[in-house]
């Protein structure tokens, strides 16, 4: 299918790009990496000499100065790799923790953290949820009381992604008593700082090769010059970081489904029952079919967003409309490749049982099914 409207020559030969070399560099090496629990460090090094992990950033700052749909499609070819746990970290390297350096940050803070993190020489993390503070990010309890020329920071965080080998993480803090949002403030803080800790390493479900940890921070202190922005604007930052990240949910969503979709169909067409494949019959037939039409539609919503947010605009309805229906599309068609594959889908040593558990992330990261459908409703007036 061409998408025209959305993709020049240069974006196609990116995507091939991109597609050669997750198939000899990342695929091959999925199953080792899963069961390690994370990926090598030279991965993400061999990304940025590439230019993939600043494929929208400008060139004065050491991007490529592409346009916003480079991003998508590295998100989408990356997520067909047959995992969800490096595209989970990769995008948190490339489209969670460092939209908000390069968008609010100053020239030093872009030389420090930002232009690293695009060459692959310093690994980032995103740290908003706490151990009693999820999807309500105005009640975050993580703190920054200001000393001199330092802020000190003390609480904690939870679900970090990349957190127990990070250099740096873009942290949402509470930095006065006002209430909700008004008082939040993002630093950026460096993870070998005195005082951070990596409380735990989690155990997760799926997207094993990524890690993720518990981090904890007493009484770390903090340089104002790692203030991000400006002092009581963290809360809009975040949310305006939350758009990009789920439109990269979504792309990564397509991505995983489809591999999901491939998947099943290959083995329909060889398995044999009956004496025929089974996608002979109209049952695994008609399924496939609504698999792969359920794929184009939230890639045609998808990309339509991706284009209004390319503009400028951030139409967060339709960004929320698009990530919900593309997270809940993804494990569905998950699910139902898994079932094509009847027994064998449900043993580790089909790749199908992985997608089906690492696609169970997108309907919770980034914004709940329940928070997007929240956003959605009230923006309808209701």
């Amino acid at each position: 299918m061409a998408y025209e409207p959305y993709f020049t020559e240069e974006h196609e030969e990116l995507r091939k790009t991109i597609r050669k070399f997750v198939s000899k560099e990342v695929v091959p090496f999925v199953e080792e990496w899963e069961e390690a629990g994370i990926f090598p460090m030279e991965l993400l090094k061999r990304m940025g000499d590439l230019g993939f992990l600043g494929l929208r950033y400008s060139e004065e700052v050491g991007g490529q100065g592409g346009d916003y749909f480079t991003s998508i499609i590295f998100a989408e070819e990356l997520a067909k790799c047959g995992c969800g746990g490096v595209p989970m970290a990769i995008a948190v390297q490339t489209d969670m923790a460092t939209p908000p350096i390069a968008e609010f940050g100053n020239a030093e803070q872009k030389e420090r953290f930002l232009t690293p993190a695009i060459k692959g020489d310093k690994l980032a993390a995103i740290g908003i949820s706490e151990p009693n503070h999820g999807s309500d990010v105005a009640s975050v309890e993580t703190r920054a009381r200001r000393d001199g020329d330092d802020w000190i920071i003390d609480g904690s965080k939870m679900f970090i992604t990349n957190g127990t080998r990070a250099d740096f993480v873009t942290l949402v803090t509470r930095t006065s008593d006002e209430p909700g949002y008004k008082g939040i403030s993002l630093f950026i803080v460096e993870l070998d700082s005195p005082g951070v800790s990596v409380s735990r390493k989690l155990d997760k479900v799926g997207m094993r090769s990524s890690d993720t940890a518990e981090l904890i921070f007493d009484n770390v202190r903090v340089p104002h010059a790692n203030l991000l922005g400006e002092e009581g604007k963290g809360f809009s930052y975040i949310m305006w970081e939350l758009q990009g990240e789920r439109m990269i949910a979504a792309a990564g969503s397509i991505g995983m489904a489809e591999q999901a979709y491939e998947l099943a169909y290959d083995y329909a067409k060889s398995r044999k029952q009956f004496n025929q494949p089974i996608a002979n019959f109209q049952v695994i037939a008609h399924l496939l079919a609504e698999m792969k039409t359920e794929i184009e539609v939230c890639r045609e919503l998808t990309y339509a967003t991706a284009y209004r947010f390319s503009k400028g605009e951030v139409p967060s309805k339709e960004i929320s409309m698009t990530k919900l229906a593309a997270a809940q599309m993804a494990h569905w068609v998950a699910d139902r490749a898994l079932q094509i594959f009847g027994g064998n889908g449900y043993m580790m040593e089909y790749p199908i049982q992985r997608i089906w558990r690492d696609t169970r992330l997108y309907r919770i990261g980034g914004g709940a099914d329940e928070v997007m459908k929240e956003i959605i409703a009230k923006q309808m007036g209701l």
